[in-house]
C-alpha cells in the first residue's frame, strides 16, 4: 500500500488559494450575519439566513462549486482533503456555501453512481445546483443502527408502486424548508440473505404519510437544517423511485458512507486548527499570575500536545485519501475507519482544551467552542460510533500477516 502522497496540480493549489481568501474575505466575516439572523428567528426556527445564499452565489463565482465530487472538480480526494479543511472552520456555513455540505454530498454521490438519468435530472441536477437540499433516512430510534442490517422500516412492493412505513430519527436535514428529498432506506425482503434485504428508495419530503415528527438538538442546539424525527406511515412512491437495485441498500450505504466520512475528517482539522488558533491567541493575550498565560508551562503542553494530534490526524487522512485515489474505496476502508476516530478525537481534545484556556467564554455562545465541541464529540458516534470502527480495525490487524516473524526462539 502505497504511502506517497502525490504533489497537488496547479489547479489544485490554485482552487485551495482561491478558498483560503473566500473564508478570509468573506465567510468568516459573514458569521456575525449568520448568527445574527438565528438569535432573531430563535433556536428552533430553520428559515436560512440569507448570507447563506450569498456566499453561494459569491462561491460560484469564484468556482468553488461541488469541488467535492472527482468526476464533476476533476480534483483527487487527497487534494479536496486541504480545501474541505478550510471549510471546516466554519462548519455552519462554509461547507453549504460550496454546495459541499453533508448529507448532500453522500446523496449526490449516491444518485451520481447508482441513479437512472430520470433520477438524475428529477434530484441530482438540482442538488449539483445547489438550489434544493435533501435528507438520509437510515437510522431508526428503536433499534441499534450502527448495525445496518437491524433497520426495521419496511417498504413491500404493491404493483407499481412500494409502500414505506416505519420511524426514522438524525434525518439531518429534513427541516430546513430548501429540503425536497428523502434517501430513505428499509427493508424490502426480511427473507433474504442478511445483506441483501434493505433497499432504498426517493421520497420527495411532502408524500402523503411522511410526518416530520420534531427536531433533535444536539447538546441543547438546534441545528438550522435540524435532525429530524421522521414518521413513514403507508407511504406511496412508484416503483421507479427505488435508488439502484432492490436488494442493493446495505452495499449502498457502504458506498455512501465511505467518502462521507472522510469528508468529516477533513472539515474537523479545520475545525481543529482554528480552536488552536483560538487557544494560541488568547495565551498570548490573557494575563494571569502576573504575565500572560503563553508563559505557563502546563498551557504550552496543552499547545503542543494539540499540535501533535492535528499534524498525526492529518497525515492518516491525507493517507486514506491517497488510497482512494489509487485503489478505490474499499481498499481505503480501514484508513478511513482509523482517521475517523482519530480526528473525531483530535479535535474534540483540542476544542476541550481552547475551552479550557477561555475560561468561562469558552462554554458560553460568546465564542464557536462550545458548538465546536457538540458537533465534534457527535462525531464519534454518527456515521458509526467509534466502538464500530475501533471492531473493524482490530478484526483487520488480527487478520494481517506481518511482515516479520514477531518472535523466534
Amino acid at each position: 500500500m502505497s504511502t506517497v502522497l502525490p504533489p497537488p496540480s496547479d489547479r489544485a493549489r490554485e482552487l485551495y488559494d482561491r478558498m483560503l481568501a473566500f473564508m478570509r474575505e468573506r465567510v468568516l466575516p459573514a458569521e456575525a450575519d449568520y448568527h445574527a439572523h438565528r438569535a432573531k428567528a430563535g433556536p428552533e426556527d430553520h428559515s436560512v439566513p440569507p448570507v447563506v445564499e450569498e456566499l453561494k452565489a459569491e462561491a460560484r463565482r469564484r468556482e468553488l462549486w461541488n469541488l467535492f465530487l472527482p468526476d464533476v472538480s476533476g480534483l483527487t480526494q487527497l487534494e479536496y482533503a486541504a480545501i474541505a479543511e478550510l471549510s471546516g472552520w466554519s462548519l455552519e456555513i462554509a461547507p453549504e456555501a460550496i454546495n459541499c455540505a453533508a448529507p448532500d454530498t453522500g446523496n449526490m454521490e449516491l444518485l451520481h453512481l447508482l441513479g437512472t438519468p430520470a433520477q438524475k435530472q428529477q434530484w441530482l441536477e438540482p442538488l449539483l445546483a445547489g438550489t434544493i437540499r435533501s435528507a438520509f433516512a437510515m437510522t431508526e430510534p428503536d433499534v441499534a443502527s450502527s448495525d445496518a442490517t437491524n433497520i426495521t422500516t419496511r417498504i413491500e412492493r404493491d404493483g407499481d408502486e412500494y409502500v414505506i412505513t416505519g420511524r426514522k430519527w438524525w434525518t439531518s436535514g429534513a427541516l430546513d424548508p430548501r429540503c425536497k428529498l428523502l434517501i430513505t432506506m428499509g427493508k424490502t425482503d426480511p427473507g433474504a440473505p442478511t445483506y441483501r434485504q434493505q433497499s432504498m428508495v426517493l421520497v420527495p419530503i411532502d408524500t402523503p404519510g411522511v410526518t416530520i415528527v420534531r427536531d433533535l438538538t444536539v447538546m441543547g442546539r438546534h441545528d438550522q437544517h435540524g435532525h429530524a424525527e421522521v414518521r413513514f406511515d403507508g407511504v406511496r412512491v412508484p416503483a421507479a423511485d427505488v435508488l439502484g437495485e432492490e436488494g442493493g441498500g446495505f452495499a449502498a450505504a457502504q458506498a455512501r458512507l465511505g467518502p462521507g466520512r472522510i469528508h468529516h475528517c477533513m472539515r474537523a482539522l479545520g475545525a481543529a486548527e482554528r480552536a488552536l488558533a483560538m487557544m494560541v491567541a488568547r495565551a498570548n493575550s490573557r494575563v494571569a499570575f502576573g504575565g500572560p498565560l503563553a508563559d505557563q508551562g502546563m498551557l504550552q503542553q496543552q499547545v503542543a500536545e494539540s499540535r501533535l494530534e492535528i499534524d498525526q490526524a492529518r497525515l492518516l487522512c491525507q493517507k486514506a485519501c491517497a488510497v482512494i485515489d489509487e485503489q478505490g474505496n474499499k481498499a481505503a476502508r480501514h484508513l478511513v475507519a482509523m482517521a475517523k476516530i482519530v480526528c473525531a478525537r483530535a479535535a474534540t481534545k483540542v476544542v476541550d482544551r481552547a475551552i479550557q484556556v477561555h475560561g468561562g467564554a469558552g462554554i458560553s455562545d460568546d465564542t464557536p467552542l462550545a458548538a465546536m465541541y457538540a458537533w465534534h464529540r457527535a462525531m464519534h458516534l454518527f456515521d458509526g460510533p467509534d466502538e464500530v470502527h475501533l471492531r473493524s480495525v482490530a478484526r483487520a490487524e488480527l487478520r494481517r500477516e506481518p511482515l516479520l516473524p514477531a518472535w523466534e526462539h
